[in-house]
């Protein structure tokens, strides 16, 4: 089927090397929404246990669903990192299917959903090796009696997995399968959970063997969320982890992962509040894990959080009640999940922006969401935005460049008034350095030049383009230089 889409001594030195390798990147502000769809039915992005957007290289890949429930999944591509698009089609048009996932590794597209073709939910698959231009066949992955629904689909190489939950056993529990080759062939469905509770929505995130999965149940009286993962690409699985423990319930539930750290955020109501958006990470491939982090602070509810990191960068989307109604909120991570900017809000109209999901590739970050905008005569419409420049310092998986040859130092730090930063350069070229706030805004910059190889050093005396004192608070010195980059964080202090 054919498819449509960064010289002196000074008292109190503290030293700080950075060795790490990151691409070139600039930093940007989000671009205007982009309307992606028009048309009488109501288009619907899915929950945020699966990621409805998904890139890789410059291809942004899109799917959702229209409603009433069963218009068929639609699906629509970018080839230029979310600059144009080309128009949606149907990759699968029978008339009983919604709530697509969507995964992507190289030139080949994944989707999942389910789908009542066959007299009740089952899960089907799909893919496409040519970047989404053409499809294959519709694959039905499950077969039972019972409901088979809202599957999350992770790729890693040619190995392909997915859960759902499922009723066949007389109550929802999370299945799970997997392909080794590309989808050509998948195993038998494994059963991850075995309690007397209901278990939903599962989420699930792959990097190399390590396979982590995230639901919320309601096993122990109320619902909580919990986690297990295999080291093996899927052949065995941890016991569950209960993760959160309140007389609230947590719900939705959303996972990523980059190399051995995890990051989990989900919707909870411990506060009195009917839902903020909490967070937890993992440094050692879900071994440990952090103690609970708040994330947002409203007096209105927050719900459908949805995540995507890349390197030490992790990408939080939302939607929050303001106002009067839902807006889509954003905020970040630089530093693996320790310090989180302040909310960004992505949509601010007279309408319910809901259900958003997140993507990155190379330095851009990539969201989409259902919106019922007046201009839209009040029917649900998908929308998607972009931040060409959102993701700052991306580790590269290549051998990092020896300390002796390309480092970034600053002392004292944390700074009071005056710092020496210094920098050594292997190879002649074009530098920028400059300072960031937490937010991403550009406080200054300190270089923008042709250098020669060798040894730099000069005074950064806490001021911004404007020659004002900055406040107290975290800042990042961004180094770059021939398609390389590094970071130092700053603390400035009083």
């Amino acid at each position: 089927m054919r498819v449509k889409y960064w010289k002196g001594r000074m008292k109190n030195v503290q030293v700080v090397t950075i060795s790490l390798l990151f691409p070139f990147v600039l930093l940007a502000q989000w671009w205007p929404n982009v309307r992606l769809t028009n048309d009488p039915a109501i288009s619907r992005t899915s929950y945020n246990n699966a990621r409805c957007v998904a890139s890789s290289g410059s291809y942004v890949h899109v799917v959702w669903w229209d409603w009433p429930y069963g218009l068929g999944i639609h699906y629509n591509r970018s080839t230029d990192n979310g600059g144009t698009w080309e128009t949606d089609t149907i990759p699968t048009n029978t008339v009983v299917s919604g709530f697509p996932s969507i995964a992507v590794s190289g030139g080949n597209v994944h989707l999942v959903w389910q789908d009542e073709r066959d007299g009740n939910d089952e899960i089907y698959y799909n893919r496409s090796f040519d970047n989404g231009i053409s499809w294959e066949t519709d694959m039905r992955l499950t077969n039972n009696i019972a409901a088979s629904c809202y599957p999350s689909i992770a790729v890693c190489g040619s190995n392909l997995h997915v859960v759902w939950y499922d009723g066949r056993d007389g109550n929802y529990e999370i299945y799970y399968k997997r392909s080794t080759d590309n989808g050509a062939n998948w195993s038998e469905d494994i059963r991850l959970t075995n309690n007397s509770g209901y278990s939903y929505c599962p989420s699930i995130a792959v990097s190399g063997s390590n396979v982590h999965v995230i639901w919320y149940d309601n096993r122990d009286g109320n619902y909580e969320i919990y986690y297990k993962r295999s080291t093996d690409n899927g052949a065995n699985w941890s016991e569950d982890i209960r993760f959160t423990v309140d007389t609230a319930g947590s719900w939705n539930p959303s996972i990523a992962v980059c190399g051995l750290n995890v990051h989990v955020v989900w919707r909870d109501d411990r506060d009195g509040i009917r839902g903020e958006i909490y967070y937890k990470n993992s440094l050692d491939n879900g071994i440990s894990w952090s103690l609970d982090t708040r994330l947002t602070n409203n007096p209105t509810e927050s719900q459908y959080p949805s995540m995507s990191v890349s390197g030490s960068n992790v990408h939080l989307v939302w939607c929050n009640y303001y106002d009067g109604n839902y807006e889509i909120q954003y905020k970040h991570s630089f530093d693996n999940g320790t310090i989180w900017s302040a909310d960004t809000m992505l949509t601010n109209d007279t309408a319910w922006a809901w259900c958003p999901s997140v993507a990155v590739s190379g330095s851009c970050v990539h969201i989409v969401w259902m919106d019922s905008y007046n201009g839209n005569n009040g029917n649900e419409e998908i929308y998607y935005k972009r931040n060409p420049t959102g993701n700052y310092c991306i580790e590269e998986n290549k051998s990092p460049i020896s300390a002796q040859l390309f480092i970034l130092k600053i002392f004292p730090n944390p700074v009071k008034s005056l710092t020496v930063i210094r920098y050594s350069l292997p190879t002649e070229g074009k530098i920028s350095l400059q300072l960031f706030d937490i937010s991403g805004r550009l406080v200054k910059a300190l270089v923008n030049q042709e250098k020669n190889t060798g040894n730099y050093s000069l005074i950064w005396n806490g001021t911004d383009e404007n020659n004002r004192k900055v406040g107290e608070g975290v800042y990042f010195c961004i180094l770059k230089t021939n398609g390389k980059c590094l970071k130092q964080k700053i603390l400035m202090i009083k």
